[in-house]
């Protein structure tokens, strides 16, 4: 894919900030007329947010590991095509809470070994990855009691427990170590000010 953007996602358990820091990251360029799509996955295409509700409401064992693989792809193709690929070719920079990347940990590891056919399917459908990732670390129980607290109807991984919390965690390390060169770790338990000062040192030298 031929882009002049950049393409910046936040990873993280449920409930470690990144939402919030995708969010103030997204007002601060904005401030400086920068101009960016801060977007969300699964959703951030008027199809995607439909399989958004399919995957994130219900009882948790509602879909398989598998199925779950599958309408993640879609979504995430869908959203590629309307709003990623458009924004990073007209030179935007395009701020992705969720990507790939939570696939691989939450389908990938949740419920099984199921890396490998998260990776070929991604490879086949979407062959697209950040420019870089920062990923919100958290620990899990402080972030599980944080997700559960906001009390919304997409709590379906959260109901998973804090078992799943945990393995998500040690998944998203590893993944930073797998792709050392376009992940950032920066430490979620501190307040939300510091930790945007953290993501705008990451970011900043990617936008000269």
């Amino acid at each position: 894919m031929i882009r002049s953007g950049l393409f910046v996602s936040f990873e993280g358990i449920d409930g470690s900030g990144k939402s919030t820091q995708a969010r103030t990251l997204a007002d601060r360029l904005r401030a400086q007329d920068v101009d960016v799509i801060h977007t969300r996955e699964p959703g951030g295409s008027p199809g995607a947010e439909e399989i958004r509700a399919l995957v994130l409401q219900g009882d948790p064992d509602r879909w398989s590991a598998e199925t779950e693989i599958l309408l993640f792809t879609a979504a995430r193709r869908d959203h590629l095509e309307r709003t990623i690929r458009p924004a990073l070719e007209a030179g935007k920079v395009v701020i992705c809470d969720r990507f790939a990347d939570s696939t691989r940990m939450y389908q990938g590891l949740s419920r099984g070994n199921l890396r490998a056919k998260v990776d070929a399917l991604h490879d086949l459908m979407i062959g697209v990855e950040p420019d870089l990732t920062l990923l919100i670390d958290m620990d899990p129980e402080t972030g599980l009691s944080r997700a559960k607290a906001r009390n919304t109807v997409e709590e379906r991984f959260e109901d998973f427990g804090a078992s799943l919390q945990e393995a998500m965690r040690a998944g998203f390390l590893a993944l930073a170590e797998e792709y050392a060169d376009r992940f950032r770790v920066i430490d979620g338990a501190r307040d939300a000010e510091t930790v945007a000062e953290d993501v705008w040192a990451a970011v900043s030298p990617h936008l000269t």
